[in-house]
């Protein structure tokens, strides 16, 4: 009698710990940012007299069994960009969209059925898209870096269209 409930918060990165605890602490106590790594040690949060709650980093396992893991949570970024090339993440963004939702990556980018399928490489999706958002710097090259950046954010930050990246 008299005790606080302590609960722990705990998930992979950037899926919504600190947003949620300030959900139910009906204020901003815990800092919040649409990218992984904002929360960087444990913190305990008051939500009233009876309870406290803890907000913590996002945790991931030290090793995943299989690769196509590691990129899908880099793809929808529980991982931070910094540890692996953007670029690679956005061409593999694109093959599994062809894969599983081309009708999104068509609607999205303003593309044809006929030029998607006429997209051999991966990477062929990935320029094709640059092409369409007018991402170009001279001579008509597509400005990699930020087509990448302008996939993943897109990606990450849609809302009304969920899709899962596993099937």
């Amino acid at each position: 009698v008299g005790k606080k409930l302590r609960i722990m918060i705990v998930g992979i990165p950037n899926v919504g710990k600190s947003s949620f605890i300030n959900k139910i602490c009906k204020t901003k106590r815990a800092k919040v940012e649409d990218r992984p790594g904002v929360t960087r040690g444990k913190q305990w949060v008051t939500v009233d007299s009876a309870l406290q709650l803890l907000d913590t980093p996002g945790i991931l396992w030290p090793k995943f069994e299989e690769k196509v893991v590691g990129e899908n949570l880099a793809i929808t970024g529980a991982t931070k960009d910094s540890i692996l090339d953007i670029e690679y993440i956005a061409v593999l963004l694109c093959s599994r969209l062809k894969a599983i939702a081309p009708e999104l990556l068509m609607a999205r980018y303003k593309i044809t059925k006929e030029e998607l399928d006429s997209c051999e490489m991966d990477y062929e999706i990935f320029e094709l898209v640059g092409r369409k958002r007018g991402l170009l710097m001279s001579g008509g090259v597509v400005n990699h870096e930020r087509c990448a950046d302008m996939l993943l954010e897109e990606f990450r930050s849609e809302k009304k269209k969920k899709i899962t990246l596993e099937v």
